[in-house]
């Protein structure tokens, strides 16, 4: 079940606030605590509110800050776009929407205005914000003034941008669509989109679309002559008061606003007489143009009635006040409640409520994108802090990560190395790391360093170490690491910036040793993609893997995978799909996928196949058909080093993906290697990883 919904269309005024006070209403007759997230608002004035936001916390006195329903305004965006901090405007809005998130059962996030230029760059933030926060989209097409053709398209035009961009669609709702359209659109559309997709049609509502005498006011810049208090009229159609008086009334309409010149004095009184007249409809307002207001005897004939309709008073002529008026865009506002309410019945008349309930519960996200995941990675590994030794305290790439990490309270760290060089790299790169957190030990100095010595003899003198070996090696960074973590002074290692990944794994395989029932150690990455995350293994570790090595690799990478929160599809590795090849190395990849569907037949898995029909659906489809993996593969498994290592420095350069690891699995506890060639970011992942493999070590 998912625990949040994205409202979402792709041009101005389609009608989103209707769709989000039903639901809000809808949701709230279901769970207490309902959230609400608008990431991008359209501030037209600096330091005013967001007039839709403050009506949902108004109207359903939800308990949020305002300053915490939102991420950025529209003008912010715009800037940092400029400055090609996209990835930093991702980061900010899923920090934002989680801290909001983690206090409510449901949020319901709404997308940006389409208010200014940009809409295709506005359509590509929103779809790229629902993704990142795994939201499914409630899709709103606005039907007002097209053909029933036309709504169709548009609304099947949306969807497949949409479906392009892998965010998943939960329903589309054509909104201010003719009452004579609604079935024939109704129709069409369902017939047109799977039928996992609720389909919606509001037709035109005008009460909902007609502006306040106070939105008028403020549109026009009026001032108020009388009828303050009734400004929450509504006007529902508008007249021009320039003819004689007697056919003047037979254009009045109910909740019509008359606009005339304010030397009219016939055409006011006339209106105002026919406001109280059993005879005629209600009169929403007046406007009076040009300037002119009525001479002192019609203003005190005014002052004098008992009920007054809002009068209001313009510099601008008759024909640019009607202009104006025309071109005004109602928004439901707070203090219109009658309007709220209509809103929420409109939702409720029109949306099968029990098929969007049932469409909410069954919903399951697929995939996680790259900037949730670094997000998770971080919440994680802050969730319960673990203690980290960093052995290669002579690298400045080390020291700069570890700075990083403990500024965001992440880990505590140990760094190996004597303490004044150490503490003079600090200075010399300019850095001021909280000690608090860092602790630097010089191996051979340190308190512990004769009782691991003889940890170490006892454990390996039937391996030929005397105690002199074992006091040569203690001195040695990367045994003294190891050591910390197996009598559990240190909860992970991560280590490999200078030492060889055989420097490094090592000790970790002569005396922590694998996991019961698991009998090699292998590696992933986990390869963040532009649109998702895969895991890739085994490239680091394994040479040349047997069926049996292969199958092992295959399952221990599904479970990593489990352990991140990405849902394992299997895909084995090779140059053949399917049934179709033959070979040596075909041949092995086939009988490991044998091997680990007869050990864990909950697995999804698919083998032998090639990268292209694993990843995509397309091809997937053609090669492989009804899989459960073929197009959708998130673990992949390459048959050998060569291979492995090779794809996905290949596939990271070319893409520009971020690839976070070696992560070492098998082990008992966790120790991992970085490439020599690891960058400051690539320190700070792995060391997130290794203390979250420590947190599930202990669970």
């Amino acid at each position: 079940m998912t625990k949040n919904i994205f409202i979402a269309s792709a041009e101005p005024y389609s009608g989103k606030s209707v769709v989000a006070l039903g639901l809000i209403h809808m949701l709230l007759g279901k769970t207490k605590k309902v959230g609400f997230f608008k990431p991008i608002i359209s501030q037209q004035v600096p330091d005013t509110k967001d007039k839709h936001i403050e009506t949902i916390l108004s109207y359903f006195s939800l308990p949020i800050a305002y300053e915490d329903t939102f991420a950025f305004t529209r003008q912010e965006v715009l800037q940092q776009s400029e400055s090609q901090n996209w990835g930093g405007i991702i980061e900010t809005v899923i920090r934002k929407f989680k801290e909001l998130e983690e206090a409510y059962d449901f949020t319901v996030i709404e997308g940006s205005d389409f208010l200014g230029e940009g809409i295709a760059f506005e359509f590509e933030t929103n779809a790229a914000i629902a993704k990142n926060l795994g939201a499914p989209v409630l899709m709103i097409v606005n039907g007002e003034g097209k053909t029933t053709a036309q709504i169709i398209n548009a609304a099947l035009s949306v969807y497949r941008n949409f479906e392009m961009r892998e965010v998943q669609v939960l329903g589309i709702i054509a909104n201010r669509v003719k009452p004579e359209q609604v079935e024939d659109v109704r129709q069409l559309l369902q017939m047109q989109v799977s039928d996992d997709i609720m389909v919606s049609v509001f037709p035109w509502e005008r009460s909902l679309h007609s502006p306040t005498l106070r939105e008028i006011t403020d549109a026009l810049g009026a001032r108020v002559l009388f009828g303050e208090q009734l400004l929450s009229n509504q006007a529902d159609h508008f007249i021009t008061g320039a003819m004689m008086l007697p056919n003047f009334l037979n254009h009045i309409k109910e909740n019509v606003l008359v606009v005339t010149p304010g030397d009219r004095g016939d055409i006011l009184i006339g209106t105002l007489q026919a406001n109280l007249s059993a005879n005629y409809p209600k009169v929403a307002g007046i406007v009076l143009t040009a300037g002119t207001e009525p001479e002192e005897p019609v203003l005190r004939l005014i002052e004098g009635l008992q009920t007054v309709i809002p009068i209001l008073a313009v510099q601008k002529g008759t024909f640019e006040t009607t202009t104006t008026i025309g071109a005004i865009h109602s928004r439901i506002s707070a203090d219109n409640i009658k309007k709220i309410e209509l809103a929420v019945r409109t939702f409720e008349k029109y949306t099968d409520m029990q098929v969007l309930d049932d469409k909410i519960i069954k919903f399951e996200s697929e995939g996680i994108t790259p900037h949730m995941f670094q997000y998770q990675l971080v919440k994680r590994a802050k969730s319960r802090k673990k203690h980290i030794v960093l052995p290669e305290g002579n690298d400045d790439r080390v020291l700069k990560a570890a700075t990083q990490l403990v500024a965001q309270g992440i880990v505590d760290l140990t760094i190996l190395g004597k303490p004044a060089e150490v503490g003079a790299s600090f200075r010399r790169l300019g850095l001021n790391p909280d000690m608090q957190f860092i602790s630097i030990v010089n191996p051979a100095a340190s308190d512990y360093y004769e009782e691991y010595v003889q940890t170490l003899y006892a454990l390996r003198k039937n391996k030929n170490a005397n105690e002199e070996i074992a006091r040569d090696l203690m001195t040695d960074v990367s045994y003294f690491g190891t050591m910390m973590v197996y009598k559990g002074h240190a909860d992970g290692m991560v280590s490999g910036a200078v030492h060889t990944t055989q420097q490094t794994i090592r000790p970790a395989l002569q005396f922590i040793k694998t996991k019961p029932g698991v009998s090699l150690v292998s590696s992933v990455f986990f390869m963040c993609l532009p649109e998702r995350v895969a895991v890739f293994g085994d490239c680091a570790v394994n040479p040349n893997p047997t069926a049996e090595q292969l199958a092992e690799i295959a399952i221990c990478s599904a479970e990593s995978s489990a352990a991140f929160g990405i849902e394992p599809r299997i895909a084995m590795l090779s140059y053949s799909s399917g049934t179709s090849g033959e070979g040596e190395d075909v041949e092995r990849v086939r009988e490991a996928t044998a091997i680990v569907r007869a050990r864990r037949p909950d697995l999804k898995i698919e083998g032998p196949i090639q990268y292209d029909a694993a990843v995509d659906p397309i091809v997937g489809s053609q090669k492989i058909s009804n899989s459960e993996v073929a197009g959708k593969a998130s673990v992949l498994i390459f048959p050998d080093l060569n291979t492995g290592n090779n794809t996905y420095k290949a596939v990271q350069r070319e893409t520009g993906a971020l690839a976070i690891g070696p992560m070492l699995q098998g082990l008992s506890k966790p120790i991992n290697d970085l490439s020599r060639g690891c960058s400051v970011e690539d320190i700070f992942n792995t060391v997130i990883i290794t203390a979250i493999q420590a947190q599930e070590a202990d669970a």
